[in-house]
């Protein structure tokens, strides 16, 4: 059984990385998500299909809202990526679609515009698979990027998953189709990266 701890618990003493720190998202940080999908909508659209739907701060607060009760009903627990020092909403990282039987999920993750190629989503992702592995008994986490997203593809590869194929036309995003590469990680597998 994977044991959820609860939003306020973790909102109390979130999870510390290096550089950042990983809350659980919720109504309080939509203004600050909106902010970063604004600033970044050129970058995030090609590989996020959601984001066309990301068109005012309403929008953004009903996917925290959403977000917490996924949380609560343990289907997706899903962080505000924040900077350390700063506290500026960096992006999001969380374990979707997650199934208590078969202790698994799904990596998903993005970062505003200005804060990739720093390594940060590669810290906030391993903290978060962290917590999944060795604080929740998760024993497998999938994540898949577009064959072409090869920023994505660098963090999944420094993280240490194993590729296991190609979902050919796999999603519909801003007006073509995407292949995803598809990679998966055990809990026997997972190291801290670097």
């Amino acid at each position: 059984m994977i044991d959820i701890p609860s939003r306020p618990t973790l909102r109390s003493r979130p999870i510390i990385a290096p550089r950042v720190r990983l809350v659980p998202l919720d109504e309080a940080d939509a203004p600050a998500m909106w902010e970063a999908v604004e600033a970044s909508r050129p970058s995030l659209q090609p590989w996020l299909p959601w984001i066309p739907w990301q068109d005012s701060v309403a929008s953004s607060q009903q996917f925290a809202e959403a977000s917490a009760a996924d949380w609560d009903a343990g289907r997706s627990l899903r962080f505000a990526i924040r900077a350390r020092g700063t506290d500026q909403f960096l992006g999001v990282v969380g374990l979707e679609n997650c199934v208590d039987m078969h202790r698994n999920a799904e990596l998903g993750y993005w970062l505003r515009h200005d804060a990739t190629g720093k390594g940060l989503m590669t810290e906030a992702a391993a903290a978060c698979l962290e917590l999944g592995f060795r604080a929740l008994g998760f024993h497998r986490v999938r994540v898949a990027a577009a064959t072409d997203n090869h920023p994505s593809l660098r963090v999944i590869a420094r993280l240490g998953f194993r590729f296991e194929g190609v979902a050919r036309e796999a999603e519909w995003c801003d007006g073509r189709w995407l292949d995803h590469a598809t990679f998966a990680l055990l809990e026997s597998e997972w190291k801290w990266p670097g």
